[in-house]
């Protein structure tokens, strides 16, 4: 006998764009083509090596066997605090102001399952990173999405939502550097997000995941700068960019005490933290030398400059980003028909070229596509020459449809 049951979270989750391109993509593979992927923004760059050494160090030690704490061990969060003093002038207690995370995915869905109740408001970008809205949904909470887009004031059209929106929003969670539009603010937003925090009781969750990947001198600001924001906001980042360590799934969330201590609770009854060799060696990752994380920035900048200026060569106008790991395109004028599920599958089949669709990032995306800056210059390099070739060929077919 079947059994039969109807699981509420799961019927309130979309089915996952970006899979249907990743189905195509592996089966074409299977086929023996080769097909360049730049959807998926899973980091390429090797772990630096003074990292992972003393990671094989500690995973000698058998007293690093045991279970571990699930707020993180202390070396670390006064590591997490000290590098916040010395990157943004922050002062955090490692005691109550931090916390680790199973990279900043976990401590996101996490942090807003403690935070939200069934019912609650909350406010996110879109398009955005997928956890940022669905962790709302998994929670209970009632998502207002509120459009990022070129040509108006993203805080303008915030406050606007709010004022439309009853009950008040209880939660903000914002990300910037965006994924995946990878726009950028300066710290006067961040001055007027959190004295309206403060003045409406509204929790900011902050995603920093591109603290340090950005390009051209701009210096993102941490919402943590702002006087009085410990008061409403917690900061999440992550190691997985800049130290390039994604599969070691080690973050942090910082910021307000009650906040940290919320999702500390929750976490104890959930994990009993990440494995003690991968906490030593991301002590040693944020305490160490930081000219690898300058060294993964210019590889990323030497690939953003490759890909937006042969795609701007082959007449598909794009503009470099400040920073992410992203190239967020609008599909060229004589495509947005197909809408960008069906241009990423295109680009698939004709070019050999895998692209994250828009329409997976938020109903306002279907005119986008999102690079991953994930493959080498030369692979970029031959996808902008296939891409090319893809995008004339399907002018030729236009061209002699219209003809016939």
């Amino acid at each position: 006998m079947m059994l039969k049951r109807e699981f509420l979270r799961i019927k309130r989750l979309p089915p996952y764009v970006f899979a249907i391109v990743n189905d195509l993509k592996y089966k074409a593979r299977r086929r023996g083509e080769d097909i360049i992927d730049l959807g998926m923004g899973n980091p390429d760059i090797p772990t630096p090596k003074h990292i992972v050494q003393k990671l094989v160090d500690a995973a000698q030690n058998p007293r690093n066997y045991r279970y571990s704490s699930s707020r993180g061990i202390l070396k670390l969060r006064e590591a997490i605090c000290n590098w916040y003093k010395r990157k943004f002038d922050v002062d955090l207690d490692p005691e109550t102001e931090a916390i680790v995370t199973i990279g900043a995915k976990e401590g996101i869905a996490h942090f807003t399952l403690a935070a939200i109740r069934p019912g609650d408001v909350a406010m996110v970008p879109t398009p955005t990173y997928p956890i940022h809205a669905y962790s709302v949904v998994i929670a209970g909470g009632d998502l207002r999405s509120v459009p990022l887009v070129n040509g108006t004031d993203f805080f303008d059209s915030l406050m606007k939502a709010v004022r439309q929106t009853w009950p008040t929003p209880e939660m903000l969670i914002l990300s910037f550097p965006h994924n995946p539009t990878t726009k950028a603010v300066d710290i006067e937003f961040f001055h007027k997000v959190i004295d309206f925090a403060r003045e409406h009781n509204i929790i900011v969750a902050h995603d920093f995941a591109y603290a340090e990947l950005t390009f051209d001198g701009y210096q993102p600001p941490s919402v943590l700068q702002i006087p009085g924001a410990k008061e409403v906001a917690v900061e999440f980042y992550s190691l997985s960019k800049s130290y390039s360590m994604p599969g070691w799934r080690v973050g942090f969330m910082v910021g307000n005490p009650i906040l940290v201590e919320a999702l500390a609770k929750l976490k104890s009854y959930y994990d009993y933290g990440i494995f003690q060799p991968i906490q030593i060696a991301a002590i040693v990752a944020l305490n160490g030398p930081q000219d690898c994380v300058r060294e993964i920035v210019e590889t990323y900048k030497r690939r953003r400059d490759t890909l937006v200026e042969g795609l701007n060569r082959i007449g598909w106008e794009v503009e470099k980003p400040k920073g992410t790991m992203f190239v967020w395109a609008e599909i060229p004028d004589e495509y947005k028909h197909m809408g960008s599920l069906e241009f990423a599958k295109f680009l698939l089949k004709e070019g050999k070229v895998a692209v994250s669709p828009g329409i997976g990032f938020g109903y306002n995306a279907d005119h986008y596509v999102r690079f991953a800056l994930v493959e080498n210059e030369q692979r970029i390099r031959q996808a902008l020459k296939n891409m090319k070739r893809a995008l004339t060929l399907g002018e030729r077919k236009k061209c002699v449809a219209a003809s016939g």
